[in-house]
């Protein structure tokens, strides 16, 4: 049996003790194909409250979003409190569900490099200072990052664990304009190349079952990232919630979700792919909620879990 190099099983050899993530949504951040600086509103699968459950705590009353060219932000010490609020509040559930005794600082929501850098900096630094903290893990973009947010992040890494996270989802073009995603195949090769430069650690996020994507296609996505030296990482099937662009289309029958049959199957195929040096974070996704129209069997992450490892383990793999 070969043991896949899960972000637990990490984590222990590294830091020789349970550390878990803890996720952060800071209000206030959004996305370029959301303001409309690539694009208007968001991926075609987004409805952000559904991926953040973080999202609405401790709420700035007034609305504002902040984008690189923001030449303020009068909210920011608002959201300093808001960061140290979440994960304090996730620290202490995790201790006591999971028995976790460090922590990354995961910036989860929305593009988490799409600030001015002083914003950034003091976000990063807050959270670096927290009790138990060993580093930082952060959600964005590629087209959402430059040298001087890359720079500084380079400069912490010998002393914490630095990891950026890319929404890399496909590697055809045609994916990405279907889900309005608002950049390139190329963009998503040039700064992963770049981020690898400054010796920082990079986990990319693959979606399977996207819109007009077959399995060779979902593989071929897995193969590139892997050959663009990819550290860790995250696979998901893509499900259907209400008030998203995809809704629409799968209420008016034009598109169909994966099946858990296929998604497991490429699932396997694609853990068979990786080399054992990568971490693998994620390997399921699912909302038991009112929210979810499809596909239901996203709707219990556990029994999904359980048909995954049963599925893996018949493969010689051990999740």
């Amino acid at each position: 049996m070969q043991k896949i190099l899960t972000a637990g099983r990490y984590f222990r050899d590294r830091f020789g003790c349970n550390v878990y993530k803890t996720p952060i949504s800071i209000l206030g951040f959004t996305c370029p194909n959301i303001d409309g600086t690539v694009a208007y509103g968001g991926c075609v699968f987004c409805e952000n409250e559904s991926f953040s459950p973080n999202l609405g705590v401790q709420k700035i009353k007034k609305k504002f979003s902040l984008s690189p060219r923001s030449s303020e932000n009068p909210f920011l010490e608002a959201q300093l409190v808001q960061l140290e609020s979440q994960y304090y509040q996730t620290k202490k559930k995790l201790a006591k569900k999971f028995g976790a005794q460090k922590f990354l600082v995961y910036f989860q929501s929305f593009t988490n490099t799409y600030a001015p850098f002083e914003t950034l900096q003091a976000l990063y630094e807050k959270a670096l200072s927290f009790e138990d903290v060993v580093g930082l893990s952060i959600g964005t973009r590629t087209d959402s990052i430059n040298t001087e947010v890359l720079a500084y992040l380079a400069s912490k890494k010998d002393t914490k664990e630095i990891w950026v996270e890319y929404g890399i989802q496909s590697v055809y073009d045609e994916t990405l304009e279907k889900i309005n995603r608002g950049h390139s195949v190329a963009n998503l090769i040039e700064y992963i190349k770049l981020t690898k430069s400054y010796g920082l650690k990079v986990c990319g996020h693959l979606i399977f079952g996207l819109p007009g994507e077959t399995q060779e296609m979902m593989l071929e996505s897995v193969k590139l990232a892997i050959d663009l030296g990819i550290d860790s990482i995250k696979i998901h099937p893509l499900y259907v919630v209400k008030k998203t662009a995809l809704a629409n289309d799968f209420y008016a029958q034009k598109f169909t979700p994966i099946t858990e049959e296929l998604y497991i199957d490429t699932l396997i195929k694609a853990l068979q792919m990786i080399p054992q040096h990568i971490m693998v974070q994620r390997v399921s996704a699912g909302i038991n909620d009112t929210t979810l129209l499809a596909p239901i069997w996203c709707k219990n992450k556990h029994e999904q879990m359980y048909k995954i490892r049963q599925a893996l383990l018949q493969n010689g793999l051990v999740y």
